[in-house]
């Protein structure tokens, strides 16, 4: 069963990955976060995400969104360009930014550009490829019809997020949806969605035995040691999360003091490590982590969690 970190934007960059995995570790292949044309441009930004000598130590797999071929086709130019052999389409994104413009579970409602789309990938014989997918954007019908234009082609998994693109993040994950889904797959198939805890983990091992993995995402950023307390089958009480939490803390922050400039930048950065573990921190020091203007603030707070 292999384990996979879900890209997210804004947090899942080359630092935040490379440190995961020397501090936490437990994953198998981890994905950027989407590389997109914008204005027929990719931000250098994106570009250093992916560069392999930020990415040394680490199994990575370069995630593309896309509405059509036009947008797809440069992407993937810069895929092989930096020497990368596999690709991830992104059909399951669902923010309106990008749904807007018919990319992520948009693309869902157009089996044909999916169907272009894949032709594309497939010309790039040097690529393998694999698709993270919503269950649909609007209906569950939507995602049955890509299956089949995915059917055709050859693929070495499709990631399913069992909500579809309008919920967002709203709602329990649609497991009847997953399971028919799956079942109309000829492609090995990974799950996705709502993994936040060692027993999340082993139900849908339970439910669903002939997965070929599993993917999370939220999940890894409130317990960045999910995948390796499951790995080891060794739960890790509070106290020892917190401290690998601290130690990735740590290293993001001495990082982020070499390379970015002025106290807000770097808060900036820094609070978006704590928002998804909230839970795990005293209500009154999280109030002060995310609520200071002034760094010796923010590291006074950080020290009173050790």
């Amino acid at each position: 069963m292999k384990l996979y970190f879900a890209p997210l934007q804004g947090y899942t960059d080359h630092l935040y990955r490379s440190i995961h995995n020397k501090v936490a570790g437990g994953i198998d292949t981890y994905l950027s976060p989407f590389l997109r044309c914008d204005g027929g441009k990719v931000r250098n930004k994106d570009l250093r995400d992916i560069a392999p000598e930020n990415n040394e130590g680490l199994d990575l797999v370069p995630q593309v969104i896309a509405a059509d071929t036009d947008e797809l086709a440069p992407l993937l130019d810069i895929v092989e360009q930096a020497g990368y052999n596999r690709v991830d389409l992104n059909l399951g994104c669902p923010f309106p930014l990008q749904t807007g413009r018919g990319r992520g579970a948009a693309a869902l409602t157009h089996p044909d550009r999916i169907e272009r789309m894949m032709q594309e990938l497939q010309r790039r014989t040097r690529l393998k490829v694999s698709v993270k997918m919503r269950s649909g954007l609007t209906d569950p019908s939507e995602g049955l019809a890509a299956i089949e234009v995915l059917n055709h082609f050859k693929l070495e998994h499709i990631a399913i997020h069992p909500r579809l693109g309008v919920q967002q993040y709203k709602g329990l994950p649609d497991r009847e949806a997953f399971s028919r889904l799956k079942e109309a797959s000829r492609h090995p198939i990974v799950y996705n969605g709502d993994i936040a805890s060692l027993e999340d983990i082993d139900e849908i091992v339970r439910l669903f035995p002939d997965l070929s993995g599993i993917m999370i995402g939220r999940g890894l950023l409130a317990r960045p040691t999910l995948a390796r307390e499951w790995r080891d089958g060794r739960p890790l009480d509070n106290t020892e999360r917190l401290a690998a939490s601290l130690e990735m803390h740590r290293r993001l922050y001495d990082t982020a003091l070499q390379t970015l400039q002025g106290d807000q930048q770097i808060l900036a950065r820094m609070q978006t490590f704590w928002e998804y573990q909230k839970p795990l921190i005293d209500k009154k020091v999280y109030k002060r982590l995310m609520k200071t203007t002034s760094l010796r603030n923010y590291e006074e707070a950080v020290r009173s969690l050790a």
